[in-house]
């Protein structure tokens, strides 16, 4: 199903100048708490799907599971325009969204995976097999349940980031399975039964249950949390409206322009693109990586232009940057309008092609040109849109800005160097 936003190119700015920086710091703001309320939403109604699953595991009932994965996806993919700049958003993010994982850190893995890996001893630990977390949860004073065990003890365990226990992205696994077609046609195709103690597949089906309904558990418990954080008392919303004019507008301009540089064109696609390897898509077991790379820079687009629409299909608007920017120089921000546009242009391509012809992990393979050019031209629309925004921030009179790099822009030389 395509996205009502992938069907309309421009989107409507609120006719009034902003009063004021503080009004579109509040605006800001109330965009994050909808965003976070949203996912969170979202989120409750993918568990509802999963107990379902989990409470009689069929195939049917594992594609409405997976379904609403999917969903819940698109509105936490929006509210990624407030991790850079935001600390109490970035320190958090890892929890939720951690990417890529060592797969064999919660379950079987293919033989194709291999059986160690010198950076990471638990490689193939296999949680969800192990009674690594009931143990430690037994020998810990005072005891911890296996909630915990997966935040405190698994999740970056050794310090290793691929060590991703919790979140989005081990939910997905969990659901999927290994997507072991490369850029071939497919995602994964882990089998209900593998849920299924009186049919179990794969053995350990009512530890494999167990991680999937706790994993989801978290995640909720994290989506919460963060959506605190955004209303009336919340600390990130303190943070950023007593950071002052300057101090709030520049928080917006770092989260701005560092996803669409360094974090969006640069790791997640660019990166990708480089070296023609799947296992660097986002969204690498459903194969739902063009619709996660779409939300993200129509998040950009909502901060820019200070309009959320909800997922209940309600709106949330005010002052925005836009209105800043063009109250010091309407051709800056007829630029960055521009660009912006362009960037969901070449986005709505690539969501299409995934929908109609071949998904994105395929676009990304050594040898097609077509897909790689598809690809290619969002990373340029995202250059373009970087380069917008840092004339927006000149406009604004804001100290210069570091947005955050990537090898793959800033030292393509560097990729895949020993």
């Amino acid at each position: 199903m395509v996205p009502a936003a992938v069907l309309v190119c421009g989107f409507g700015l609120s006719p009034a100048l902003a009063d004021g920086p503080k009004d579109v710091l509040k605006n800001y703001a109330d965009i994050a708490q909808a965003g976070y309320a949203d996912s969170l939403e979202t989120a409750k109604t993918m568990q509802l799907a999963i107990n379902a699953f989990l409470s009689s595991p069929t195939e049917p009932n594992l594609r409405a599971a997976r379904a609403a994965w999917i969903a819940a996806r698109m509105p936490y993919m929006q509210t990624e325009a407030y991790r850079f700049g935001n600390p109490i958003v970035d320190d958090w993010e890892g929890k939720v969204n951690a990417w890529p994982l060592d797969e064999g850190l919660i379950d079987y893995v293919a033989e194709v995976y291999g059986d160690e890996s010198p950076e990471n001893e638990l490689y193939v630990a296999d949680a969800s097999r192990t009674s690594r977390c009931r143990s430690a949860a037994r020998r810990s004073t005072p005891p911890r349940s296996p909630r915990n065990c997966l935040a405190d003890t698994l999740q970056e365990a050794g310090g290793v980031e691929a060590n991703v226990a919790t979140g989005y992205h081990a939910v997905e696994f969990l659901l999927w399975g290994q997507d072991l077609n490369g850029t071939d046609a497919g995602a994964g195709e882990r089998p209900a039964t593998d849920f299924d103690v009186k049919n179990c597949t794969n053995g350990n089906c009512e530890r494999r249950a167990e991680y999937l309904s706790t994993v989801t558990e978290l995640l909720i418990d994290d989506l919460q949390w963060m959506s605190d954080q955004w209303k009336a008392d919340g600390e990130a919303r303190k943070a950023v409206m007593d950071a002052g004019d300057e101090g709030g507008l520049t928080v917006i301009m770092t989260g701005l322009g560092s996803l669409s540089y360094g974090e969006l064109a640069g790791e997640r696609i660019k990166l990708g693109l480089m070296v023609h390897d799947p296992e660097e898509e986002h969204d690498c077991f459903s194969d739902n990586t063009h619709a996660a790379h779409f939300f993200d820079a129509l998040g950009i687009h909502n901060v820019y232009t200070g309009r959320y629409r909800r997922a209940d299909g309600s709106v949330v608007s005010g002052p925005s940057v836009s209105d800043l920017v063009k109250a010091k120089d309407p051709n800056v921000d007829a630029e960055v309008l521009a660009t912006l546009d362009a960037t969901m242009d070449a986005m709505n391509a690539l969501y299409l092609r995934a929908l109609t012809t071949e998904s994105y992990d395929q676009m990304i393979g050594e040898g097609n040109d077509e897909g790689n050019k598809v690809v290619q031209d969002v990373v340029d629309a995202l250059l373009a849109q970087t380069k917008a925004i840092e004339r927006a921030v000149a406009t604004l009179d804001l100290k210069a800005i570091e947005f955050e790099g990537s090898d793959s822009l800033d030292a393509p030389e560097k990729v895949g160097a020993e």
